[in-house]
């Protein structure tokens, strides 16, 4: 259906999203501590709280701030905000720390995303991560929500890879909110479909297509086949990611332990599979992002709204 979002639908949709994937992120990084097991969470044993969450959730509450600020990516704003809330000990990768870093002191950030990966631009999953709000924010338009994730994207990420996965991860959202308010769950496969065709080819693209022939395939076989994120690249992450949503929109828990047994960059894949799926779940729903988990993980920053 054809509709316009007023900017406290918007706002809130984008809100729900943001706990799911910092949950997502939070309980995902729980299982990087040695001991715990994914058999622990998939018989309903959860860590102990407060769960802690990562990088992923710091830059995703700045997009979050900046579009209920001005209702778009100001991307000189966005990347002054990146740089001054960079907490080093929230899990910031070398690469992107120097991003932040050079802007930080100064450096345009063109030419500062410009740097990495040897002067090729960070083709990782960091753009990625953060982006699913946006993505709910602009759930009444596919086309906005990509224009604006490549806005926040070529802040950090200046390879085609990484802002590839960025828009991907925006129009899953994007579709995910769509439904909800369309009140309907869209088959799985067209789901992943509608999400390929938002992209030009390339290898986050293919990775996508093919997701769309993995439907129905166990967990452990899709991440084989896709990648679970352990290299930190958004071909490597993605294309799993939006699998996962694709096969539990209407069920949060389900996706987030799907994240969890897959292993690789659990707090990652999880808050970019949390942020789609709570999109379309809400919290507190049936499916949705349970209580008790948002209660377990550490509240956000004040600035956060």
């Amino acid at each position: 259906m054809a509709f316009t979002l007023y900017a406290q639908a918007r706002t809130a949709l984008a809100r729900d999203s943001l706990a799911g994937l910092s949950v997502g992120d939070a309980l995902g990084a729980q299982f990087f501590v040695p001991g715990r097991r994914p058999a622990d969470l998939a018989a309903g044993r959860l860590p102990e709280p407060v769960w802690e969450w990562t990088d992923d959730t710091e830059m995703a509450c700045s997009v979050f701030a900046e579009l209920a600020r001005t209702g778009r990516i100001d991307r000189d704003a966005l990347a002054a905000a990146f740089a001054d809330r960079c907490e080093p000990h929230r899990g910031y990768g070398p690469g992107a720390f120097t991003v932040l870093r050079l802007i930080r002191t100064g450096t345009p950030w063109p030419v500062a995303a410009a740097t990495a990966f040897d002067g090729q631009g960070s083709l990782g999953n960091g753009a990625a991560m953060r982006v699913a709000p946006l993505g709910a924010y602009f759930a009444d338009s596919v086309t906005e929500a990509a224009a604006q994730a490549t806005a926040s994207a070529e802040l950090t990420h200046a390879h085609p890879d990484g802002i590839a996965g960025a828009v991907a991860v925006a129009v899953a959202a994007a579709l995910a909110a769509q439904a909800r308010l369309d009140g309907r769950r869209p088959p799985a496969t067209d789901f992943v479909a509608a999400v390929a065709a938002s992209l030009d080819h390339g290898p986050v693209r293919h990775g996508l297509d093919r997701a769309g022939t993995l439907i129905g395939r166990p967990v452990d076989e899709a991440a084989y086949e896709l990648g679970n994120g352990a290299q930190v690249t958004a071909r490597d992450t993605v294309p799993f990611t939006v699998w996962v949503a694709a096969r539990f929109l209407d069920d949060y828990p389900a996706a987030v332990r799907a994240c969890v047994e897959a292993g690789g960059d659990i707090d990652t894949t999880a808050a970019i599979v949390g942020g789609i799926v709570a999109a379309h779940t809400g919290t507190g729903t049936p499916g949705g992002v349970p209580d008790a988990w948002l209660a377990a993980r550490e509240p956000l920053p004040d600035w956060t709204g």
